[in-house]
């Protein structure tokens, strides 16, 4: 694997880190600014819907830039974002200032999927985009559970200041080793919504946004969910994704993404079912949180490769929009499973995201058929 797409997955890992933290942070955020758990929970939801409605626009507008100087104005506005994040003194400051990390996300991770897949060959492109997206699930791995350690021993603007550390890392490793590279794009808003007209996306976009939306109403409320040691569990679910994520990339490229995506699916939904069983014990905690993040991150490079097949001539714009769909899927998760807190308790969080969880499942078995199997006999008199 080319090492030009390493410090594309480490920006990723920044990102990941300053987005998945809050959930392991709720409770010392909402003792710090003196607000509720489920309004701590909002800090993710304010930065998923930024993300999601300002992608396209900010798509459009940077078009014509170059791919590494638009790298390095991304992550430049992220760590940013996270300096004011740190320094807010109050509540309503600290959700503007996550708009602005967010913008930088926006114009960074699908970016860099686009820069991946220009830079590697076709059969290769499913485990590059495992590498470069696997920056999340490492975060999640590595960052979110000592994120979480460090903020709740010491402060959790300690925690945000560790991302900007991460985010200034990532950007210096941009500048010294992504080669210059032009992507042609449309720069028109209109343009950036066309792979809309088309069902395969649509259906690709829908699913990623139930996706989303069930496994993070459980993620981002995880916090309310466990009455056991959180960083474990947190870093249980991050090693399994790291390793679910590289899998997933490699079965895609042998067996296609569609099984990959119906198996990830499937068993995801099993396993938020069975979060009051992981909560009896932290043995049982482990295998668990370790089981769901390798299924679950298995279903995000297939995700990737299923959109670039669709929109084969538009990928850029493609994976903005895959990206927007998840980060709304984000948004539903932290409104609907805030709400289910409030109102029904963790019994709520889970029986909410199991039902998202079986509605994407179904959703997408519907929608995604197999590929017509065509023999040599007819593609020759075609």
């Amino acid at each position: 694997m080319s090492a030009r797409l390493f410090p594309l997955a480490v920006g990723n890992f920044a990102i990941g880190t300053g987005m998945f933290v809050t959930a392991g942070l709720l409770p010392p955020i909402s003792a710090d600014l003196a607000i509720s758990p489920s309004a701590a929970g909002q800090l993710m939801t304010v930065f998923a819907l930024a993300y999601a409605v300002l992608s396209p626009l900010l798509a459009a507008l940077t078009a014509r830039l170059p791919r590494k100087r638009l790298l390095l104005l991304a992550i430049g506005v992220f760590v940013l974002g996270n300096v004011l994040t740190a320094l807010a003194p109050t509540y309503a400051l600290v959700l503007a200032t996550r708009v602005i990390a967010a913008i930088g996300a926006a114009m960074f991770t699908p970016t860099a999927s686009g820069v991946a897949n220009a830079l590697t060959a076709p059969e290769r492109r499913g485990r590059a985009l495992a590498l470069v997206i696997g920056g999340m699930s490492v975060s999640s791995a590595i960052g979110v559970p000592l994120g979480t350690w460090l903020g709740t021993a010491t402060s959790w603007r300690a925690t945000i200041w560790l991302v900007v550390g991460l985010g200034v890392i990532g950007l210096v490793w941009v500048a010294a080793v992504v080669p210059e590279l032009k992507i042609p794009a449309s720069g028109r808003l209109k343009e950036r919504f066309t792979p809309l007209g088309d069902r395969r996306v649509l259906a690709v976009l829908a699913t990623q946004l139930l996706l989303f939306a069930a496994g993070f109403t459980a993620y981002t409320y995880i916090g309310s969910l466990f009455d056991l040691p959180l960083p474990a569990v947190l870093w249980a679910w991050g090693l399994g994704g790291v390793i679910g994520n590289q899998l997933g990339g490699r079965l895609t490229d042998t067996y296609g993404p569609r099984r990959m995506i119906i198996l990830g699916l499937a068993a995801s939904t099993v396993f938020l079912a069975l979060i009051p069983v992981a909560n009896l014990a932290l043995p049982i905690a482990l295998v668990w949180a370790f089981l769901w993040g390798a299924l679950g991150w298995l279903v995000v490079p297939a995700q990737q490769f299923r959109t670039v097949a669709a929109v084969p001539g538009n990928v850029p714009v493609g994976l903005g929009l895959l990206s927007s769909a998840q980060y709304l899927g984000l948004f539903v998760a932290g409104l609907a499973g805030g709400a289910a807190l409030d109102w029904y308790g963790r019994a709520g969080v889970i029986v909410l995201a199991t039902a998202f969880g079986l509605v994407t499942l179904l959703f997408t078995m519907a929608t995604y058929r197999k590929a017509p199997i065509v023999s040599r006999e007819s593609a020759a008199v075609g």
